[in-house]
């Protein structure tokens, strides 16, 4: 328990605890952040000792692929570096932005309560430092410690309860403007900032923002400006964006060419539905393994995948699903080599739907990513699997160009223009509305009008020129890749671009 009336902003236990637990410099397990509040000649200093919550129903032990997270029987959150592969997906869960990257061993680190010295009987680093006995660490369940005492008779309050991930860190007597990380936010034009010591962080035009109260958040009635905190990074970048492209071709250029020989439009023994579809997409499946794989921090440890699976990380399950998907794709080259059409149609029973969760999978993996408000979107799965057939469409009929398929070229210039239509009227239907929360208001705000809307509006405009694909033909295949390529980079770096501590 955090007692926010003791605390004096001294900044003893962030110097305690990186000295018992080595953290290097740049990183913390935990810091005391400060916010101004109140107006001229009423302000203030707020404090906010700012660490992992542990939580009893921690996100990011479910969105770790190899249990390197762990929650102890004793409510503790531990990690186990030897087992990190660092992936991130924990960084992603996490709505406090408690956990970080090691820059000297890259694995996941986070606050752990020193349970090291628990276990022998002392107390945390900074329980020991506090000069305020501001800290307090122990059994809720217990009523004769004091933390049992406070939390169970004297009013307390965790961050961001809306999460219900139950934390098990409870804050006594700390200010709104500290628990909320939108409530110093600056209203007007709807982008926003946060004058903090990470500015390099924060878009220059942006930062050293005196920022007033919003009302989205009328309980913080007073002005506030953040006055120390520290340097935040999105934890996925380019390379999960662009993975996301990679895997929609992988995905929508079988799914495509399969939907075509069942209309009758292609043939299973011709060259397109035999060749090309399987060849490309289990090209762009091998970009998209090598793209996660380059995005490990630890990628030498990529087996570790398969060797100790925790089950209920969609990166498990989307590994599992995508080499399922690329085996199919294998056997379907191989069955068209030796001209075996029932054997063909007998895998695309199985390629059917292991594409179509190739393509949507990745919606289960960012909705795992709780902290992120703009990835909880229930319409994200058939948005993707709309992706998929827009880019696949556009690869076949490349091809089609190409070898010279001209039965094909009018339904495949359908199909992309359909496609393409349909992604534009989910983006409307996803970027125009008023968000249920403010989080995912913002983060549309940034993709719209801020840092990643050069991305996000021409994308808009590639992919609206490539609806007119059944009267400009090829020239619409460069519009609608490029286009949702932007469009991804938009929405996976705006997603993360709302602050969370």
């Amino acid at each position: 328990m955090l007692d926010q009336t003791r605390c004096i902003g001294c900044h003893a236990c962030t110097t305690a605890c990186k000295s018992e637990n080595d953290v290097p410099i740049g990183v913390t397990r935990t810091y005391v952040k400060s916010v101004d509040v109140g107006r001229f000649p009423l302000v203030r200093r707020a404090f906010q000792v700012t660490r992992c919550n542990q939580c009893e129903d921690a996100p990011c032990v479910s969105a770790c692929p190899t249990a390197a997270m762990v929650r102890r029987p004793d409510g503790i959150v531990d990690f186990d570096k030897a087992a990190c592969i660092g992936c991130k997906a924990c960084m992603a869960a996490c709505p406090y932005d408690a956990i970080f990257i090691n820059p000297e061993d890259h694995s996941a680190e986070k606050c752990n309560f020193c349970a090291h010295r628990l276990d022998i009987g002392l107390e945390p680093a900074c329980v020991v430092v506090c000069p305020t006995e501001a800290i307090l660490v122990g059994d809720i369940t217990d009523p004769t410690s004091a933390v049992a005492r406070i939390v169970q008779r004297e009013p307390v309050t965790v961050r961001r309860p809306e999460k219900e991930t139950r934390p098990g860190l409870f804050y006594k007597g700390a200010h709104q403007a500290t628990l909320d990380p939108l409530a110093a936010r600056r209203p007007p034009g709807g982008l926003f900032a946060w004058a903090t010591q990470g500015a390099d962080r924060v878009p220059p035009s942006l930062s050293q923002q005196v920022i007033s109260g919003h009302p989205r958040h009328a309980n913080s009635s007073a002005a506030a400006l953040l006055s120390y905190d520290v340097p935040h990074r999105a934890p996925w970048g380019w390379r999960v964006s662009l993975y996301t492209w990679t895997k929609g071709l992988a995905a929508g250029t079988y799914l495509v060419a399969l939907a075509l020989v069942l209309a009758g439009t292609l043939s299973w023994s011709g060259t397109l539905f035999r060749w090309v579809a399987p060849s490309v997409s289990l090209a762009m499946l091998g970009v998209t393994g090598i793209l996660l794989v380059w995005d490990l921090k630890h990628p030498w440890r990529f087996w570790m995948l398969f060797t100790r699976p925790q089950w209920r990380s969609w990166l498990v399950r989307g590994g599992m699903v995508i080499g399922g998907y690329g085996a199919i794709l294998v056997a379907e080259l191989i069955a068209g080599g030796l001209g075996s059409v029932g054997a063909s149609k007998i895998l695309a029973g199985f390629a059917l739907p292991l594409g179509v969760m190739t393509a949507a999978y990745t919606a289960f993996l960012f909705a795992q990513a709780k902290a992120r408000d703009l990835w909880q979107n229930p319409l994200l799965a058939p948005h993707l699997v709309v992706q998929a057939a827009m880019v696949g469409a556009a690869a076949l009929l490349a091809a089609a160009e190409i070898i010279g398929s001209d039965g094909a070229l009018r339904d495949m210039r359908l199909v992309l223009a359909s496609a393409a239509a349909a992604h534009l009227a989910m983006v409307v239907g996803e970027t125009t509305p008023h968000h249920v929360t403010a989080h995912a208001e913002l983060a549309v705000d940034e993709m719209t009008r801020g840092r990643f809307a050069a991305f996000f509006w021409v994308g808009v405009v590639l992919v609206l020129a490539a609806v007119a694909a059944p009267w400009i033909g090829v020239a619409a295949v460069p519009l609608a890749l490029v286009g949702l390529g932007l469009h991804e980079h938009a929405y996976v770096q705006a997603g993360q671009s709302v602050p969370l501590a």
